[in-house]
């Protein structure tokens, strides 16, 4: 069974319209990701293929669904669901997101972004604990793009997530897009946050597109990854190291090729001289 691969390389999202031919072709690619409830079903053909390619891939179980910020109770079907997942597949990396997505038992179809205060700090991490007892393992958790700001925060993001990471003991699965979405929608500097991370703590990084929407840019995983998201990517890999990165596309999803070039394109980073790292405070 593949743990982790010896040298970080980039991989992309198992998808539907890709799975036969990434079957039949068994792209050069470093590992393939999937999201976790696409695959709470009892069988079927995702998870047969699942089962297939693990032989071939290690492989990332991504949530969108647990609601770590939620006030409710954690949802323990759910996280069994999960639990299950992880004791058949034994997949290189688990994650979710930073977010809520429920209240009151009624679910949003939405990565929601939390306070940045110490009361929804001291929340999160408690949950994060209480998810990795169940799992017995590390997990990762991901900064979300967000399109408004909490009057009652009291740190930036960047020391808000790294604090949850520190505090709970999970890994980082950084976003650069997602980064880079809110630098530009929120006015701070990318190279800040990048800066406030601890190297030890990133575990994965993602790779994705944007487009710009009628009050900022929007995260749509629908659009190559930008030339600005490559840059702060090179950066990050530079200033925090080589990690295994998936280019996330979810919409309007091109030949699979284009996808693989994506990820041959991150490889390079991840392989390339390691460049200077920028100071925090200059422009993005």
């Amino acid at each position: 069974m593949h743990g982790a691969a010896e040298r970080p390389g980039a991989g992309i999202g198992l998808r539907h319209p890709h799975r036969a031919e990434i079957e039949r072709r068994l792209p050069p690619v470093a590992l393939l990701e999937v999201h976790t409830e696409n695959c709470f079903g009892a069988g079927g053909a995702q998870l047969a293929a699942l089962e297939r390619l693990r032989a071939r891939y290690p492989l990332s179980l991504h949530g969108v669904g647990l609601s770590l910020g939620s006030t409710d109770a954690l949802d323990q079907r759910h996280l069994a669901a999960v639990e299950r997942l992880v004791r058949r597949f034994e997949p290189a990396l688990v994650s979710e997101h930073l977010s809520w997505s429920s209240i009151d038992g009624r679910y949003a179809n939405d990565l929601l972004p939390l306070p940045h205060t110490r009361a929804a700090l001291d929340h999160v991490v408690a949950r994060i604990e209480a998810v990795q007892e169940r799992l017995g393992r590390r997990i990762l958790v991901e900064n979300i793009a967000s399109y408004l700001e909490f009057g009652e925060s009291t740190m930036p993001e960047w020391e808000f997530v790294a604090a949850v990471a520190r505090r709970a003991g999970c890994g980082i699965l950084l976003d650069v897009n997602n980064v880079y979405v809110n630098s530009v929608n929120h006015g701070f500097d990318a190279h800040d946050y990048l800066a406030a991370m601890d190297p030890a703590a990133i575990a994965q990084y993602h790779l994705a597109g944007h487009e710009a929407g009628p009050f900022g840019l929007i995260d749509t995983h629908a659009a190559p990854v930008s030339p600005d998201v490559w840059a702060l990517y090179a950066e990050a890999v530079a200033r925090l190291g080589p990690r295994p990165t998936i280019v996330e596309w979810d919409a309007n999803l091109p030949a699979l090729d284009v996808l693989v070039g994506e990820a041959r394109a991150a490889d390079a980073i991840l392989a390339g001289p390691r460049a200077p790292a920028r100071q925090p405070g200059r422009a993005a």
